[in-house]
């Protein structure tokens, strides 16, 4: 825990509002623990945590920050436009194993994405309890949807300024949501002075409600006449737009505590705010408390912010903090001895699990200088709707005491305090997760960056490959433009700490520049202040490479987290070598891939034809699309498949019927008999897979073509005028299926200037996504794609194909192969007579 969730707070605009409105509602709409809305960072490709409503946001720091590519639900929900809904832990590890490493507890989730038709603001999400599946949700999900709706239609109207985050996420307490006969609401309108109390608080204030309608004072008076003044002065602080961050801790008419949260309403900046409050009294449980005072063991209770509002004074004097120290503070702050990774993951599962938790401390010694070795406490956290009560006791049998030895007090960690906390399990785990997924060198990069940097506070990153005994970057981030090009491909002797970590396999830790500099003199620097951690990357013995990590300001390092990123190192050597293995290998394969694709086209006088092939590169297999133009008698016959499926099964079937079809074309075939031939072939050659394909025969000179279909998307045709739709061929099943399949055949006319768009469904289909969508896409651009083909001011085929496979070909993880043939008319020349 690094601070007090009240540290992140600042008065909130009217976009912020929105959101804190949002979440809270999805609370209620939803029975949740917590909720809270991310939003897009200016960092591209970064989703941030903007509100948090109902947990401390220092314990949830790990997730304040997610990429738009991590395998988490958050991110699925806004990259996809879609609502994720994991009803249980169980479904939660099964979808997603890295979430459900880093918060293994019983709780169900839900996510919205935060979206209008054009623009994808973030996601809507709740923490609720465990559902059996998510049919039991229905409602829940029907009343998020709607709420997230209504969040995009009012964000839309923002400046776009205000619809981005990039700091640390408002931590929200919500008013008490459940009945209670210790809790009422009230409101204060400051332009009227009316006052309006619910039942629940005339119930608490008794008598004196009545005189509380009149005026902001008389509602002071009654709450808390002991500490009217600074009642009345949080009042009109709030209605001016500063409401205090955290609630006030007041004595009523018997002395005995008061809390009192408030917040305003959001409209005008300009004009006084509508004041909301809720008062939450001992009222029938003074006797409860006074009681809970006489125990001998200590109990205390928190909100779901970590606030301590109450405390017995043996739990004081077991914290070794007074009872004024603890009150209306959170509980890192008020006892700093607790403010350890261990800890804070007992605490968020307390917030989150539904079943007490059980564990013990180590209390420090009371003496500074001369700790006594200090002792263990047990502790026992207790959930409750809307409090964690909690009880502590001195562990005094040695069976209870763990086998660790106890914190060091507070003060002896002063000088590293700025150090971030290492989450104990959460990083390794997630990074371990994470990198079984990664395939590439590239994509391995980016994990390490995205798990590994945040978990230790890092600002830069360099990972460096060894090939032939010398060094080669294969990623950076962070470091100053062109200052790591003179150490691409230095050799194993070079007096470098990048050479040196992987040559003599230790790591190397400098806790300052001036360390670095120091150990290396003459060696170039990026920064005169920080620290830098150099990592050997060895696999089963075998040295792969070394990694760098950079941090903006010096800072130690701890055994453990020495430790900690030696071991990460390995894990991020074993796939880096896993990688390069990968890709070696399927480079060999898309080679004998490459060659069964035409290198070049038949072609004709009055015929213009372009193709383009793009391999999926998520999994780096090789697949079975293909493209071919043959010379069919006096024509020409385009011809588009698909191998259902991947690797080098898929290819090899793919040359097969590549081959089968060309032959039967230069027979000159009609096109039923050509698909009903290769179907009856892939049957025969028994390879176990199907396969789609388009065959058009097309006369240049009438541009008459014969079409026919076997379970593939439906071309496309641009006419000179620029009307553009998809041709509905009747067709028939896939090849590879059906012996006695019949394939029917369409007559069309193209026309001089009309193009031709064949392709497969890698170009249209996407993850999550209709496919009928992504054709309709794809017209829309080829109908855009410039004047008539073959007339003045028209463009080469060439450029339309690199137009339409343009975003394809900047996408880094592309699912499936992409296979695109066009063909366009040339108009016959004109002869003199």
């Amino acid at each position: 825990m690094t601070g007090s969730a009240e540290d992140t707070q600042r008065t909130p605009g009217r976009p912020t509002a929105l959101l804190v409105d949002a979440s809270l509602e999805a609370i209620r709409a939803a029975g949740g623990l917590a909720a809270g809305v991310y939003l897009r960072s200016r960092t591209p490709g970064l989703l941030r945590l903007s509100v948090l409503v109902g947990l401390p946001g220092p314990l949830f720091r790990p997730w304040w920050r997610l990429h738009v590519d991590s395998r988490f639900p958050v991110a699925d929900a806004h990259r996809l436009g879609v609502e994720v809904v994991l009803a249980n832990a169980t479904e939660t590890m099964r979808r997603y194993p890295q979430f459900a490493a880093g918060l293994p507890f019983q709780f169900g989730s839900l996510y919205v994405p935060v979206a209008t038709d054009s623009t994808a603001y973030g996601v809507l999400t709740v923490l609720r309890p465990s559902a059996a599946d998510a049919t039991e949700l229905l409602p829940e999900r029907e009343r998020l949807a709607q709420l997230a709706e209504e969040l995009a239609w009012q964000l839309s109207g923002e400046e776009d300024s205000a619809l981005w985050w990039d700091g640390e996420p408002l931590a929200v307490r919500p008013p008490a949501l459940r009945a209670s006969g210790r809790a009422g609401c009230f409101s204060w309108d400051p332009a009227t002075g009316a006052v309006t109390l619910d039942e629940r608080l005339r119930g608490v204030l008794g008598p004196t409600a009545q005189e509380c309608v009149g005026s902001e004072r008389a509602l002071a008076d009654a709450v808390a006449p002991h500490d009217a003044q600074p009642l009345l002065a949080a009042l009109r602080d709030t209605a001016a737009g500063r409401p205090p961050p955290l609630p006030l801790y007041l004595r009523g008419a018997d002395g005995a505590l008061r809390l009192v949260e408030l917040w305003g309403s959001y409209g005008n900046p300009k004009e006084p705010r509508t004041v909301h409050g809720v008062v939450l009294d001992p009222g029938p449980g003074v006797a409860a408390d006074a009681a809970a005072d006489l125990l001998p063991e200590g109990v205390f209770a928190l909100d779901r912010l970590g606030t301590v509002v109450y405390a017995n004074p043996r739990a004081a004097e077991l914290l070794e903090r007074p009872r004024p120290q603890l009150l209306g503070r959170p509980m890192w702050d008020a006892v700093p001895w607790l403010n350890q990774p261990a800890y804070e993951d007992h605490l968020r599962g307390a917030l989150l699990s539904p079943e007490p938790l059980h564990f013990h401390v180590g209390r420090p010694g009371t003496e500074v200088d001369e700790p006594s070795g200090g002792d263990w406490l047990a502790l026992s956290l207790h959930p409750g709707p809307d409090l964690l009560t909690c009880t502590v006791r001195p562990a005094h049998r040695v069976a209870e005491a763990p086998s660790e030895p106890p914190p060091e007090p507070a003060e002896k960690h002063a000088e590293t305090a700025a150090a971030p906390s290492m989450a104990p399990l959460y990083r390794p785990i997630a990074l371990a997760i994470a990198l079984t997924e990664a395939v590439t060198a590239r994509q391995v990069s980016a994990v390490v960056m995205r798990e590994l940097l945040p978990a230790f506070g890092g600002r830069r990153l360099a990972i460096y490959l060894l090939q032939e005994r010398h060094l080669y970057l294969a990623w950076e981030s962070g470091f100053p433009q062109g200052f790591l090009a003179p150490f691409e491909g230095v050799g194993l002797d070079e007096h470098l700490p990048g050479v040196e970590t992987l040559t003599n396999g230790r790591p190397l830790f400098f806790d300052s520049m001036q360390q670095l500099a120091d150990a290396y003199p003459g060696i170039s620097l990026d920064a005169t202040e920080g620290a830098r951690a150099f990592l050997p990357l060895i696999a089963s013995g075998r040295p792969v490479g070394s990694c760098i990590l950079g941090f903006d300001r010096p800072r130690s390092f701890s055994t453990e987290e020495r430790s900690a990123l030696t071991a990460l190192a390995g894990l991020i050597a074993h796939a880096m070598e896993k990688a390069q293995r990968y890709e070696n290998e399927a480079a060999l394969a898309r080679g004998l891939q490459q060659a069964l694709l035409p290198r070049r086209l038949s072609a004709h006088p009055l015929m213009e034809t372009a193709g383009r092939y793009l391999p999926a590169t998520q999994g780096m297999e090789v697949g079975g699309d293909w493209y071919d133009v043959v010379a069919a008698g006096d024509g020409l016959a385009l011809v588009i498949g698909d191998v259902q499926g991947h690797g080098v099964q898929a290819a090899a079937t793919m040359g097969q019927l590549r081959t089968a079809v060309r032959a039967f074309a230069l027979g000159d075939q009609p096109p039923d008999e050509v698909l009903s031939s290769t179907n009856r072939l892939l049957i025969d050659i028994d390879s176990g897979q199907f396969a789609s394909c388009c065959y058009i025969r097309l006369d240049p000179v009438t541009g008459v073509a014969l079409a026919a279909r076997a379970g593939h998307p439906p071309p496309l045709l641009r006419r000179p005028d620029g009307r553009t739709h998809a041709l509905q061929l009747p067709g028939g099943v896939v090849l590879g299926v059906d012996p006695q399949a019949q394939y029917p055949v369409t007559e069309l006319v193209i026309d001089p200037g009309a193009v031709l768009a064949l392709y497969t469904d890698g170009l249209v289909e996407r993850p999550g996504g209709d496919i009928d969508d992504g054709i309709g896409a794809l017209r829309v651009a080829l109908a855009k794609n410039g004047a008539p083909f073959g007339r003045p001011g028209g463009q080469s085929l060439a450029k339309v194909a690199d137009r339409l496979t343009t975003a394809a070909r900047h996408t880094a993880d592309r699912p499936d192969d992409i296979a695109l043939l066009l063909a366009t008319r040339r108009p016959a020349p004109r002869r003199d007579t």
